[in-house]
């Protein structure tokens, strides 16, 4: 983590310290098991300890913190069960999602999914992991705006959030964007055609990719699940 860190926008100290922890955990520069201080985390930020213990309370909330009292809080460990429950609920979120969109899509609809495409296309060409983390989120949302369901986005992003650390993994290490980017296209193809089974299926061929590393993962890193 950087050095110094300086507050200068409108977001409160909550905000900026939450944000900072929570890019630090997801691109696994915290790794699971990393214990961080109150402390600090204060100091660097040049902040009282309230807006760090407000911080780290929003990570915990989002299972990214395990804070114990007289003991270290440190960065969560995956847990198996809890990654299982989360693809379950984003899974049938998405699902009425992309069936929504199929029904829902104009062509001008079409155009912005092959905006995102393109730009996707960009960032895969240079193997920019983390900004292609960015457009996967940006295009899963629009898929909310397009099936009318803007809300459903907070469910989604909510559950992403519990297993990004995850795909971090995935991307970086098993380098899958390329097979990302392509299952992008075959749902925007059959949103676009109206073809609402196609595009279900090929949705959840998409959410399914994670499921084949998770257990890789584990073999190859035991001690960021909890046992």
């Amino acid at each position: 983590m950087p050095q110094q860190a300086r507050i200068k926008d409108r977001r409160t100290s909550v905000d900026v310290v939450f944000d900072h922890l929570y890019g630090a955990i997801a691109t696994l520069d915290l790794r699971p098991g990393d214990k961080i201080s109150e402390a600090e985390i204060a100091a660097q930020f040049g902040v009282s300890r309230q807006p760090v213990r407000d911080a780290f309370s929003r990570l915990e909330n989002l299972d990214l913190l395990v804070i114990r009292p007289q003991k270290a809080t440190e960065v969560k460990r995956f847990s198996l069960r809890e990654v299982t429950k989360s693809r379950f609920v984003r899974a049938s979120v998405e699902a009425e999602v992309i069936r929504r969109a199929a029904r829902e899509a104009s062509p001008k609809d079409g155009d912005v999914l092959d905006t995102w495409l393109a730009k996707q296309a960009k960032v895969v060409e240079a193997g920019n992991y983390e900004e292609f983390g960015k457009l996967d989120y940006a295009f899963h949302e629009e898929l909310c705006k397009i099936a009318k369901v803007d809300f459903a986005f907070e469910v989604i992003s909510s559950e992403k959030a519990r297993v990004d650390r995850l795909c971090t993994l995935s991307l970086s290490k098993e380098d899958r964007m390329g097979q990302l980017l392509d299952d992008h296209r075959k749902i925007a193809d059959r949103i676009k055609a109206g073809d609402v089974d196609g595009a279900v299926d090929a949705g959840m061929i998409h959410l399914s990719r994670l499921d084949a590393t998770i257990e890789a993962i584990f073999e190859r890193n035991p001690d960021y699940f909890e046992t």
